[in-house]
Parts: C-alpha cells; sequence; structure tokens
C-alpha cells in the first residue's frame, strides 16, 4: 500500500464516525420527542376520563305554590221522573229558568189513574156499608144472648164476621188512599229553589212511572253554591286543615280568581288513585261558575325550616334508592341518599340527607359513583385550553 492512501482512510473513517453519531443523535432526539409526545397524550387522556361536573348550593325552602284539578259540580241537583202513568198535559218551565221550591214543573193527565182511583172509592163505600151491617148484626145477636134465644156460638160468629169487615174497610181505605196520594205526582214540582238545566218532555208524551232508568223529565241544579272536588295526592296531605281557603280558575274566565272555602275530606286515600278527596264550597251569587265544569286550585304550601330545595335534576335513581351526588373534600364525590319531602315540578323539597352546607352535583353522569374523582366545570375549561 502506498504511504499517500494512508491520508485517505483516516479521513473516511473520522467522516463515518459523524455519520454514525450524527445518525444515532437523530434517533434519540426522536425517541425522546416521541417519549414527551405519548406522555402527553397520556397525561390529556386522563384528564379527559375525569368527570367534570358542576355543582350548585341547595337553598333554604320557601312558601310555594300548588296547582292541581278540580271538578265543580251544583250545590244540590236532581232528576224529576214521573210516579205515575200518563200523557204530558203541560210544562210550565224551561232550562234556564229560575223556580221556587215546590213551583209546578208540568201536569201529567192520568185517565187510568183516575178510573183506579174512581174503583177504589166504590169499593171503599161498599165494604163501608157492609162494615155497618156487621157491627148492627152483631150488637143484635149479643143483645138475643141475654135473653138466652141465640147461643154463644152463633154470637161468636156474628161478632168475628163483624172483625172481617172492619178489615176490609181498613185495606179498602188505605188502597183509596194509595191511590188518592199517586194523584199527586201528577203535577210535577221543584224539591228545592234553583235553575232548571234541562227539559226532556214535551206536550203529549208518553211518560211512565218509576222509569228510574230512562229520562228524567226535567233536571234541576242549585248553583248558588257550589261543591268543588280536588284530589289531592298522598305527599300534600298535610296542606290540608281546617278552614283551608284556596283560589280557583276556570278556562272561560281567564285571569279571574274565585274563592273556596274547604269542607270535609274524605279522610282516607283512595288506593287507586293514591290521594285524598277534599270538598270545597264556593259562592256563586251571580252564576259566573258553571256546574260539571273543570276547574284549576292553587294551594299555597308552607315551607319546612328543616328542608332544602334543589333542582329535580340532580337527582339519582339506583338500586340503593334516591341519591344525590356531593363534592367533598379534594374532589371526591359522595353518594348521599335523600328523601323528598314535596315535589314541586322543576324543583324538590328535601327533608333528609343534605343540608344547605352541601355541594350538590347537578346533572351528575350515569357513571359517577361513591369516591370517584370529579373537576369543577371552570377546572376542565381551563385544563381543556392548555391542552
Amino acid at each position: 500500500m502506498s504511504p499517500d492512501h494512508i491520508p485517505s482512510r483516516k479521513r473516511l473513517t473520522l467522516i463515518a464516525a459523524c455519520g454514525i453519531t450524527l445518525a444515532a443523535a437523530l434517533v434519540i432526539n426522536g425517541l425522546v420527542s416521541r417519549n414527551s409526545q405519548a406522555q402527553a397524550v397520556t397525561n390529556w387522556t386522563m384528564a379527559q376520563a375525569i368527570p367534570v361536573v358542576q355543582v350548585i348550593k341547595p337553598t333554604g325552602s320557601e312558601d310555594s305554590t300548588l296547582r292541581l284539578p278540580a271538578r265543580l259540580d251544583a250545590w244540590s241537583q236532581a232528576q224529576i221522573y214521573a210516579r205515575v202513568t200518563g200523557y204530558l198535559k203541560s210544562w210550565n218551565t224551561d232550562i234556564g229558568i229560575r223556580v221556587k221550591a215546590d213551583q209546578v214543573l208540568g201536569e201529567i193527565d192520568t185517565p187510568e189513574l183516575n178510573q183506579q182511583v174512581a174503583q177504589a172509592k166504590a169499593k171503599l163505600g161498599q165494604v163501608q156499608s157492609n162494615l155497618r151491617i156487621a157491627e148492627t148484626t152483631a150488637t143484635r145477636w149479643k143483645n138475643l144472648l141475654s135473653t138466652r134465644s141465640v147461643s154463644q156460638q152463633d154470637v161468636d160468629v156474628r161478632l168475628a164476621a163483624a172483625d172481617g169487615a172492619r178489615s176490609d174497610a181498613a185495606a179498602a181505605a188505605a188502597d183509596y188512599g194509595r191511590l188518592t196520594d199517586l194523584l199527586s205526582f201528577k203535577t210535577l214540582r221543584a224539591p228545592f229553589a234553583g235553575t232548571v238545566t234541562a227539559r226532556n218532555v214535551d206536550i203529549g208524551h208518553l211518560v211512565t212511572a218509576d222509569s228510574g232508568g230512562g229520562l228524567a223529565l226535567f233536571s234541576i241544579a242549585d248553583t248558588r253554591r257550589l261543591r268543588l272536588y280536588v284530589q289531592i295526592p298522598q305527599d300534600y296531605v298535610s296542606v290540608v286543615h281546617p278552614g283551608l281557603t284556596v283560589d280557583l280558575t276556570v278556562p272561560e274566565h281567564p285571569g279571574q280568581r274565585f274563592k273556596a272555602t274547604l269542607v270535609g275530606n274524605s279522610t282516607s286515600i283512595d288506593p287507586r288513585t293514591g290521594a285524598l278527596m277534599a270538598q270545597f264550597t264556593a259562592e256563586n251569587p251571580d252564576g259566573a261558575l258553571l256546574a260539571g265544569s273543570y276547574a284549576q286550585v292553587t294551594f299555597k304550601v308552607p315551607s319546612n325550616p328543616n328542608a332544602v330545595t334543589i333542582p329535580a335534576t340532580a337527582l339519582v335513581f339506583r338500586a340503593a334508592g334516591t341519591q344525590v351526588a356531593v363534592l367533598g373534600k379534594d374532589d371526591h364525590v359522595h353518594m348521599r341518599t335523600v328523601h323528598i319531602g314535596m315535589d314541586l315540578g322543576n324543583q324538590l323539597m328535601i327533608d333528609q340527607g343534605i343540608n344547605a352546607d352541601d355541594q350538590v352535583i347537578d346533572s351528575p353522569p350515569d357513571s359517577l359513583g361513591e369516591n370517584d374523582v370529579v373537576k369543577l366545570a371552570d377546572q376542565g375549561a381551563s385544563n381543556a385550553s392548555k391542552a
């Protein structure tokens, strides 16, 4: 090998060493960069895995308003049916007319009943005549017995005949009185003062006695006062007390409020509805309220000093019961079992399980459990911006 080639080899070796060093540096730099990126991705993923929540402070319980549907009924109402068979001879009142108690509503023509009354009267006169003869005969035979002109047996027979005639006369008198009383039902009268709400018969119509399953001839309702019936859910039974006054509204008078006062309640919960039936009375002197109409009642629900109010969205329904998630120390979650004292719609009155100092998580994730770590919403936003 010529001495001229020695420097060239050294130069090549130096170049190769530099290349290897450079390549190693590039590889190491790439590995470090990739590891840094992987760690950043891991940190970001772990940060995203921590739920971001929003907390609220329970508020003290305040007086609230409860609205319930109700039904209005007339204070008194009656269906007028015929007690005698015949044809309607006349009617004196129509729907919408106010009538007084015992006022005549109509007349029924009863030719058959009239003949029955005449027959019963004639029969009564006949048996009364027979009674007089039997009593006279019995008296005469008793006098003859004192002279021993007749036997005791004959006298007893005449006395028994007189007793039988007396019973026949009493039966005939009762039958005549019954038919006479029925004649009074030819005239249809109002049982109480009120308003005629229906007239379902006209002149000449055949009416049948005791047709309770048929159509009533007249309907009358006293609407000067109305009965208000309200089904109160069991959770709100505590608001019912003597002297309770409520506001009621009806669709036909928007914006107008009427007053009703508690009369009584059923004192038991209906198992079919889970509610207590309460009855109120509402004065209606001008007839503004209509019987049979739908109404809405407003109750004032007093506050509970030991209760707090939270939104309904804070509730969690699980096998353990009704719970809420509370944010504890070091951002750890604690599940609290609560009792709903009153459901106010969007708000819930909680009387057990939490107090006004707790931080309640609103709309908690379904996966949230006891002792889980969470972040507040504002912290989550700042972390996301940094990433």
